[in-house]
Formats: structure tokens, sequence, C-alpha cells
């Protein structure tokens, strides 16, 4: 199979790498979720989500590779295809939260299409469902799930949890914007080190220019009082 080694920025958080291998798998190879998630075929997933109770819940959905991946407490429990929005009706990036919960759902848009397990991201519609599967995006926006899949997630998701949908522009430009950050934290850190060292060596001027004053005060006061001796009636 084709090798596919993907990165999710995850809040700045987490971090998902993978590679698919090209040589059949030894007898004694066991691969990790995070090698069978990148390994998923249309349709696929990969579920290890059953000892999730408590703890942090996390999705993210990487439209370029068209992957759900499930986060219990930081640690992959969960993956599957998926199919997002088509050209024209693009799925959003962003940071999201589940809105609302149905376990059947018929659209108002779209010819009161059904919707299964629907989980509502957006207020314009925008969920997460059971739906067709093609192999690439073509939805009108939702993210459509496996049947099985879009039911055991909705077993274990709430009103609150959080999605993070990016791409790979997205996270290019989130590892942009940490370049910028760490260009600008490192600008500042030397111009408060030069700030600093000016400081310092403004204050050993100081210090020697008030010696040498402190030291030509007390030779005029010297010489002064010398002179009033010298000058003084006897």
């Amino acid at each position: 199979m084709d090798g596919l080694v993907k990165s999710l920025l995850v809040l700045g958080l987490w971090a998902f790498a993978t590679a698919a291998v090209a040589a059949p798998p030894a007898a004694d190879f066991h691969p990790t979720i995070a090698q069978k998630a990148a390994a998923l075929g249309p349709g696929q997933f990969v579920w290890e989500a059953d000892r999730a109770s408590t703890g942090t819940l996390l999705l993210t959905i990487d439209l370029t590779a068209q992957r759900l991946m499930v986060y219990h407490n930081g640690a992959l429990i969960a993956a599957s295809a998926i199919s997002t929005g088509s050209a024209g009706r693009e799925t959003p990036t962003g940071v999201f939260t589940i809105l609302e919960k149905k376990e059947m759902h018929r659209s108002s848009t779209y010819d009161d299409a059904p919707m299964p397990f629907m989980q509502r991201l957006t207020s314009k519609g925008i969920a997460i469902h059971a739906g067709d599967l093609p192999g690439y995006p073509a939805s009108h926006g939702c993210i459509r799930l496996p049947n099985e899949f879009a039911k055991k997630l909705y077993g274990i998701t709430e009103i609150g949890t959080a999605v993070m949908i990016t791409d790979d522009r997205e996270i290019e430009e989130q590892k942009r914007r940490a370049a910028d950050y760490a260009r600008a934290h490192e600008d500042y850190v030397r111009m408060t080190s030069e700030q600093r060292n000016a400081a310092t060596q403004a204050m050993i001027n100081f210090n020697r220019a008030k010696d040498a004053h402190d030291k030509i005060r007390r030779q005029h006061e010297a010489d002064m009082a010398r002179y009033r001796a010298e000058t003084s009636p006897r």
C-alpha cells in the first residue's frame, strides 16, 4: 500500500504521526491504533474506545486525510475514514463543540435527508452523522461516518465535547504562526537583554562619572581649605 504520513496539531497539545508499511507485516508485528488509522480505506474504522469512561474527550477531523480521530485523555482510542464537504460546500475549519445530539435527525435544508446519530457543531447545520462514504469529500459540509462508528461515537460524546477541524493549509498556518511567535519571542529576549546590558553600562558610566566628580569636589575642597589657611590674617 502507499506510504501515508500525517500530522495533526491538537490545541497545541497532541500530535499524530503514522506511516503505512509497503511490505507485508511480520508475524510478530502488532500495529498501533495510529498505524491502523493511517491504513483505513473508505468506510473503514478502528475502535479501541471501550475502556474510555471519565476524562477529557477530543475529536479531531483532518479534511485533507479524510480522517476523524478520537482522543481520550490525550491518547488515540478510535479513528474512522470520513467524507466531508465537497468543492464549494467545504467543511469549515476551527475549534467547535457539540451543540446538539439526536439519534435520528432529518435535514431541514436538504430534502429531509436522514442524518442518523447526528451531532451538530454549528448553528448553520454542520454536523457529524452517519452517511455515504465514497472515499472523497462529497457532503454538503457535514462530516459523514460509517453507521456503526457513528453509533459508537454518539454513545461516548456529550454536549460540549470539543471538536477540532483542520487541514494541511490550516496546519501550515498554525506552524507559521508558531514560527512567528518564536521569532517574536527571540526578538523580545534579545531586545530586553540589550536594554538590560545598556542599563548596566549606563549605571557603570554614571558611577564612574560620580566617582570622578566626587574626587574633583574633594580636591577642590582641599584646595580651598589650604587657600583659606594661607590667606587668613595671622
